[in-house]
């Protein structure tokens, strides 16, 4: 996937990592993380639901892609138990969306996501 990036926007890194968007769901795909945005490319539906769902702060593409505005984030929170290491974003919505990485440590996405 390229990114389109706007101006004065700077991508900070990559990961692979899986999306649990608030509606339930859970997708497989690339986080990229700038000084604006949180842009999520979802390339695989390993729930068993199957469904996209929509808030009022992000915007599916035909793809599955997510776009978050990082000034629509009101609090990242980690939570860390033994096979799971997880970034909570809350929206100002109040929508709950999880970037599980797995037993990999998540600090460094949280770290990117608080960063402008």
């Amino acid at each position: 996937m390229k990114i389109e990036l706007q101006p004065n926007e700077t991508k900070i890194d990559t990961w692979t990592i899986l999306y649990i968007p608030p509606g339930g769901g859970k997708y497989n795909g690339k986080l990229t993380i700038t000084n604006k945005r949180l842009l999520y490319d979802a390339k695989l539906d390993v729930s068993a639901k199957g469904l996209l769902s929509e808030a009022l702060f992000i915007k599916w593409g035909s793809e599955g892609f997510l776009e978050i505005n990082k000034a629509d984030i009101k609090d990242v929170q980690v939570e860390k138990s033994f096979l799971a290491k997880k970034a909570v974003i809350t929206l100002k919505d109040d929508s709950k969306h999880i970037f599980n990485y797995g037993a990999l440590n998540v600090d460094k996405v949280a770290e990117a996501i608080r960063s402008n």
